[in-house]
């Protein structure tokens, strides 16, 4: 029994010692020599294009068009890698030529390990570096989430009102954690993160908001310590999350203070429009008793009837008095009020 084990753990030994991963693809023809770069991605931050610390391993395309990365120096568990073409000669490369800025580069991301054995077939167009092909059923993980980010900005893009982006926002944050959960591969799930989360995007505003309701994130930190512990991505992430959470409490805290203030403002600007509007009434009608206080009893009656909008003519006839008479006393309400016409009488006593 003792010598079956043994033979057993010799074989898983030797297994181990001679696995080895092999990334091939072809780039087109007549491109001898054009350089083809491996790198590995550990900052799941500078995934959107080439860093020059992240390479790992470069080989040559060629006469064929084709190139290969053979050996067994990587991780036996799953990461994120890169493979970089480089349509450039090397006598004409620069530092910025690493940063994404060469427009005759082209890459792609995938998930492998030591094991795996991959390739990136050239595409019905002729396309490079747009298929994957491998005995990692993880590794075109990004790929399909991209395919789903495309969707989603279309659904932005149809209508591009607030009430549109809210909606969308929530629709597609849900869609797009479930579909990474769904993989099994908190790897892929940190691809959905790095763009959700990205304060370029349009979708960093509902991420703050989402981080402090959502335990989807919390989930996300134990799949990643659980299945990668002690990984540089897995300490950003949780470094990352906890203070985007403590953001948030603070952003909340900050909301619901000037909510209270607001809401005690506005309070008190009704309270204050209540009271001038009170008082401007108390006062009006003072200015109006002060007014009729200075008339004689007939001089009040005239003033009534104008308000009316009655003629000298039908006043005479109301207060069985002559014409000649109502037009002296309105001269003498003219002196006394201290105005000019039967209008400025009626602004007097509204």
């Amino acid at each position: 029994m003792i010598q079956k084990s043994t033979l057993i753990f010799m074989f898983l030994l030797s297994f181990l010692s001679y696995s080895q991963y092999s990334f091939e693809g072809r780039i087109a023809e007549n491109v001898n020599g054009e350089t083809v770069y491996l790198s590995i991605i550990e900052d799941y931050r500078k995934l959107s294009r080439p860093y020059l610390e992240q390479i790992i391993k470069k080989t040559h395309v060629d006469s064929l068009g084709y190139f290969k990365f053979q050996g067994d120096n990587l991780s036996l568990d799953n990461r994120i890698y890169r493979i970089h073409v480089d349509e450039c000669s090397d006598k004409n490369l620069d530092p910025n030529h690493f940063l994404g800025r060469c427009e005759n580069s082209k890459n792609i991301l995938f998930i492998a390990n030591n094991t795996d054995t991959i390739r990136f077939p050239t595409s019905f167009a002729d396309e490079v570096l747009c298929e994957i092909s491998s005995t990692n059923s993880k590794s075109e993980a990004f790929l399909q989430i991209d395919a789903l980010k495309e969707e989603m900005a279309f659904d932005f893009y149809d209508f591009r009102s607030e009430a549109n982006r809210k909606l969308n926002s929530k629709k597609w944050f849900a869609t797009l954690q479930q579909f990474g959960q769904h993989l099994n591969e908190p790897l892929a799930e940190l691809y959905v993160f790095d763009f959700l989360s990205d304060k370029r995007n349009e979708t960093y505003s509902y991420y703050l908001k989402d981080v402090s309701k959502n335990e989807y994130y919390t989930g996300l930190s134990k799949r990643l310590e659980e299945k990668y512990p002690n990984t540089i991505f897995t300490e950003l992430y949780q470094t990352e999350i906890s203070t985007d959470l403590q953001m948030a409490a603070q952003n909340k805290s900050t909301n619901v203070y000037w909510k209270w203030i607001l809401g005690a403002l506005l309070a008190l600007s009704i309270l204050l429009n209540i009271y001038f509007a009170a008082r401007q009434k108390s006062l009006i009608k003072t200015q109006k008793d002060h007014n009729l206080g200075t008339l004689t009893t007939q001089e009040q009656k005239i003033v009534n009837e104008i308000l009316k909008d009655k003629t000298n003519k039908e006043i005479a006839s109301e207060l069985f008095i002559s014409l000649s008479t109502v037009k002296t006393h309105i001269n003498n309400l003219y002196k006394k009020l201290n105005v000019s016409s039967r209008e400025e009488i009626k602004r007097l006593f509204p």
